[in-house]
């Protein structure tokens, strides 16, 4: 799955969601990469942190190689969820990365190890309560407003992370190969010197807006072939 995404990234398969009316569940802003560069792909392995590693390890004898460790630990921003025995821990089950709703700790020795870990960022303190389990602990995992299961694909890389059904994302993916092609193209173009305003004969769709306010600029761009906004 990553080989496929490589040429690929996160905004083009935010676009081509839109364009083929997948429902589109991006991680909330702010999740980024310890390692800058790193970029992730592959099924999700969802789990519910509630305060102890157990239920990392519990989630890991279930792990398919390069699976994507989703971990809902509820946004918090007072403990880190996981460190470096558990990222080791991770790797050695076959885990491919960490996306991690909330924190992180013992960053140099994460660069050290060297998987993929997205998260809000380190802190210091890990977690010094216990909550009671509840039943999707290993099955599902709450990400901001979404719920991710197995049946997902996630996706990450500088812009963020966002999340896919596995059975549209053949689908998906082939459309934003599609739409970055175009843009390239229009890119190339650009710096040949033809403007986006030509390319996209902008003044053309000026006039028809002032015949008609309820045509958009979406509307105009599926006309010409553009592919700027979605």
């Amino acid at each position: 799955m990553l080989k496929v995404f490589d040429d690929l990234s996160t905004p083009l398969v935010a676009d081509a969601c839109l364009r083929v009316d997948v429902p589109l569940r991006v991680a909330p802003s702010g999740i980024g990469a310890v390692i800058s560069g790193h970029r992730i792909a592959g099924r999700a392995l969802p789990v519910r942190h509630y305060g102890s590693v157990d239920v990392f390890l519990e989630a890991f004898g279930k792990t398919g190689q390069g699976d994507v460790l989703v971990i809902d630990n509820g946004g918090r921003s007072d403990e880190a969820c996981i460190g470096d025995l558990a990222v080791l821990e991770a790797r050695a089950a076959g885990v491919a990365a960490l996306v991690v709703w909330g924190l992180h700790r013992d960053t140099p020795e994460l660069v050290e190890i060297g998987l993929p870990v997205f998260s809000y960022g380190n802190y210091p303190p890990g977690p010094v309560r216990l909550d009671e389990r509840e039943p999707e602990a290993l099955t599902t995992a709450r990400f901001g407003p979404h719920l991710v299961s197995g049946d997902d694909i996630v996706f990450g890389d500088e812009d963020g992370v966002l999340f896919v059904p596995a059975e549209h994302v053949e689908e998906v993916l082939a459309t934003a190969h599609t739409i970055r092609q175009t843009e390239r193209e229009q890119a190339r173009r650009i710096r040949a010197g033809e403007t986006l305003r030509k390319q996209t004969s902008f003044d053309d769709y000026l006039a028809q807006r002032a015949a008609d306010p309820s045509y958009t600029f979406r509307q105009h761009l599926r006309r010409t072939g553009g592919a700027i906004e979605e």
